[in-house]
């Protein structure tokens, strides 16, 4: 089983875990609306500082958070107005990978999966996971290899075995995902 966490390398030393993603400002007091990219979006609301931006990422005190409808209504302690918080529309959220949730035993992180060697049951390789589209139904990998780009959905049809340790992924191809 994953967890929706992406990761961004070594930023300022640290390395840090995506959580959410800044979509818009939500009223005229500074609040922000969340896209979560987190299993567990109630976490916003017991974090006590967050990093936002992806290419300087600077700590910003949390003063509030709920879940609204499927988003997070956010308030930072320095941002007190819409322009503020307009000024935020489409900055990511950070926290340092040391404070990630923990992982249950089977459980992983979606970006480490990025990198591995797609493989199928019959052997044949398919190149490597180089990317993962969230959707709503279920995650679709991005494999890039000797036949261009696949895209194979996140299911337990498909998806055999993830072997970290080796470095690969086990896959069934199922009728229809490869022309």
């Amino acid at each position: 089983m994953s967890r929706q966490q992406s990761a961004f390398p070594d930023l300022d030393g640290l390395d840090f875990i995506v959580i959410g993603q800044i979509t818009k400002p939500h009223g005229v007091r500074g609040e922000v609306r969340v896209k979560p990219h987190t299993d567990e979006p109630e976490r916003f609301s017991w974090l006590e500082q967050v990093y936002v931006g992806a290419e300087d990422p600077r700590p910003m005190a949390v003063e509030q958070a709920r879940v609204h409808q499927g988003m997070v209504l956010l308030k930072l302690t320095a941002v007190s107005t819409r322009a503020a918080a307009e000024s935020l529309r489409g900055e990511w959220l950070l926290v340092p990978e040391d404070e990630a949730l923990p992982l249950e035993e089977g459980e992983y992180f979606l970006f480490e999966l990025e990198g591995l060697t797609v493989v199928t049951t019959d052997g044949e390789t398919l190149g490597t996971l180089t990317g993962i589209i969230e959707t709503g139904a279920n995650n679709v990998f991005v494999v890039q290899g000797d036949r261009g780009e696949l895209l194979l959905p996140d299911i337990d049809d498909v998806v055999q075995d993830i072997d970290f340790e080796n470095g690969r992924m086990l896959v069934t191809l199922l009728p229809g995902l490869i022309q």
